[in-house]
């Protein structure tokens, strides 16, 4: 789970994304991140919302009026959601819990500031430097910029992919699939082909 330091200075949690209508009475299925979810949906919990600015729910909270585990799904109802029509609007919105100081702090949560810096290892060398932490509906990115070559890449920040994160070591560990960084890395001799092919035509002289 990614923490974050969110508008206001609050330290936030993300705990889950809405995924789905659930039948009639305004119930959401949700895609849960944290390993709480019942100390994080507790009656009369409220979560911030991330969603786009359009959306007519853009800088409201969410209450929760109910929780449950429905065939082992977890589903939400929530205060003034009352109706299908008004669940399907929250589809995809990430849910924000606001941090308490003294709580400790949820195995496998880190802020963006403690990622951001951090080495990127792979096969025991370094690849790369996250340099931010993006926060999208479907998934959490670790922002790398390659010690190789410009630009960045989008690294997925799941566990599949990136196993193993040491704040004290300052680095992550990294197993991408095939691709995700050699391609940025193949870019320049790429580019640079054209070039040597005009300086070894004949006549080029």
């Amino acid at each position: 789970m990614v923490a974050s330091e969110r508008a206001g200075g609050r330290n936030q949690l993300r705990v889950g994304r809405l995924v789905k209508a659930h039948g009639l009475k305004g119930a959401l299925k949700v895609e849960l991140y944290t390993d709480d979810p019942a100390g994080r949906f507790f009656v009369g919990a409220a979560f911030t919302l991330q969603v786009p600015e359009a959306s007519p729910w853009h800088g409201k909270t969410l209450v929760v009026r109910e929780y449950r585990v429905m065939n082992g799904s977890s589903v939400v109802f929530f205060d003034d959601v009352e109706d299908r029509t008004a669940a399907e609007g929250l589809v995809k919105a990430i849910l924000w819990i606001d941090q308490d100081d003294a709580e400790e702090p949820e195995d496998d949560a880190w802020y963006d500031h403690q990622l951001t810096g951090l080495e990127v290892v792979r096969d025991g060398v370094v690849v790369g430097r996250v340099v931010r932490v993006e926060h999208l509906p479907a998934q959490d990115l670790l922002i790398v910029r390659p010690s190789a070559g410009d630009g960045e890449i989008m690294v997925p920040f799941v566990s599949a992919i990136v196993p193993t994160v040491d704040i004290a070591a300052g680095r992550v560990v990294v197993t991408p699939p095939a691709g995700l960084f050699e391609d940025l890395a193949d870019e320049a001799p790429a580019a640079a082909a054209p070039q040597a092919a005009d300086q070894d035509a004949p006549g080029a002289d």
